[in-house]
């Protein structure tokens, strides 16, 4: 065994830091759950209707196409997917965009959604998530099992961090990144030795541990863990049995595991795909500013986030639609669009849209203005509108001459406006019924 795992560590010290992908029978082995019933209440009223993992993003994404991305591209292909809130997006998402796993060859994404199976509570945390799935956990027989969230945009090779798993011969491994001091009571904060081995766990302090010789810098978990399965087993039992626990991995099963058994940190830096200059990528799109900065950063030349990397695409489900087209050239209704993104089945007629992303089927008619601001599917903008720094959520209808963006006190009374000046609108903001019948 001792030989083997010196074999291995030979091997991951190859692949790590950006190095060749490691799928091998280690993730063969492997079942990812992924964690995906949240709301995220942070996002506002952008969440009114759907699960924050099933938001729109990057322009013909969904945020949890990248976890799922993750899991095909680094050999993970026995997924569990556990939704709980508002999921009919979600779940008509998977259904017709990941139905291209082969079944045949034990490949297959299952829908988990919290069916009461152990008694007659919903999923009430996240390791009560996966006790509730313990039965069909254990028919797959995996030798480890990675749990991941779905409502984080990143890429990264789970392949690499099984690897360095096993080589430390780890109960669990946590994935880990620094992050700015002031940023990290958001996280879970990890202090860890030379070797990586974690010796302290705190969820959100409000002062958080710097990382020794960094003082403005923490070391907080991704959410991101790999358990040997047994002991995944074990550990979600004994909490589902202690009255005081909140069945949280991060308020309760890793803080008690940290003192008791072999708990690794895996630096992100050596298994992210594709950071722009070497910079690992990874973002909790959780509040407004964050989602509407993370999708205009995708507009610029060089975007933090490389979604032309061949070698590691982004899978998802695309309405099979007609390309963007721009119409009109006078000089006042010139249909054009600079720095930004436009996909398929746009129209932009005699409009200018600038540093913006617009999702699928938006139209934008003459003499419109969209500047610094991201367009959900199928949303329609009248003529002689002006829309900045704004967020316009799916089949909102923009009538003719409105302006958002450019009086704050006007948009407080009729929207959402965040601290960072940001104004989202959704069609109930409007007094539009989208969402069945009242």
């Amino acid at each position: 065994m001792q030989d083997e795992n010196e074999a291995l560590k030979q091997v991951y010290s190859i692949t790590r830091g950006g190095g060749p992908r490691f799928v091998s029978q280690l993730t063969r082995d492997a079942f990812a759950i992924v964690l995906a019933g949240g709301r995220g209440s942070r996002l506002k009223q952008l969440t009114d209707w759907r699960s924050k993992p099933a938001v729109p993003f990057a322009g013909k994404f969904r945020i949890i196409d990248f976890t799922l991305s993750n899991c095909i591209n680094s050999g993970i292909r026995r997924i569990g997917v556990a939704t709980q809130y508002k999921s009919q997006s979600l779940i008509h998402h998977l259904q017709r965009g990941w139905g291209f796993l082969d079944g045949r060859l034990n490949e297959f994404i299952d829908l988990l959604p919290a069916q009461q199976q152990m008694g007659e509570e919903w999923y009430k945390g996240t390791a009560d998530a996966v006790f509730q799935n313990l039965d069909m956990l254990r028919r797959n027989h995996p030798k480890y099992v990675v749990v991941l969230a779905g409502d984080h945009v990143y890429k990264m090779d789970y392949g690499r961090m099984l690897a360095f798993h096993v080589a430390e011969q780890a109960d669990l491994t946590v994935a880990c990144m620094e992050v700015p001091r002031k940023e990290a009571s958001a996280f879970g904060i990890l202090s860890v030795r030379e070797d990586w081995r974690v010796t302290r766990f705190t969820e959100k302090p409000k002062d958080p541990e710097s990382v020794p010789g960094k003082p403005e810098r923490a070391l907080v978990s991704m959410g991101v863990y790999v358990f040997n399965a047994g002991f995944l087993f074990e550990q979600v039992i004994r909490d589902s049995d202690d009255p005081r626990s909140s069945h949280d991995f991060g308020k309760d099963v890793i803080p008690h595991i940290v003192d008791r058994y072999r708990v690794f940190a895996h630096d992100f830096a050596e298994s992210c795909v594709g950071g722009e200059e070497g910079r690992p990528y990874w973002k909790d799109v959780g509040t407004l500013d964050a989602y509407w900065e993370a999708n205009i950063d995708i507009t610029r030349v060089t975007p933090e986030l490389n979604l032309y990397d061949e070698a590691w695409p982004i899978w998802t489900y695309q309405e099979q639609l007609p390309p963007a087209k721009f119409v009109f050239d006078d000089e006042d209704r010139r249909g054009k669009a600079v720095d930004s993104i436009v996909s398929g089945g746009c129209i932009i007629s005699g409009a200018a849209v600038r540093r913006s992303l617009l999702f699928s089927d938006v139209r934008v008619d003459e003499r419109s203005v969209v500047e610094d601001s991201v367009i959900l599917p199928k949303v329609r903008i009248g003529r002689n509108v002006v829309i900045r720094r704004a967020i316009l959520d799916k089949r909102c209808r923009i009538p003719d001459g409105l302006r958002i963006g450019v009086d704050r006190e006007e948009d407080v009374r009729r929207f959402h406006v965040t601290e960072k000046g940001i104004t989202l609108v959704t069609p109930e903001m409007l007094g539009q019924q989208v969402h069945g019948v009242r």
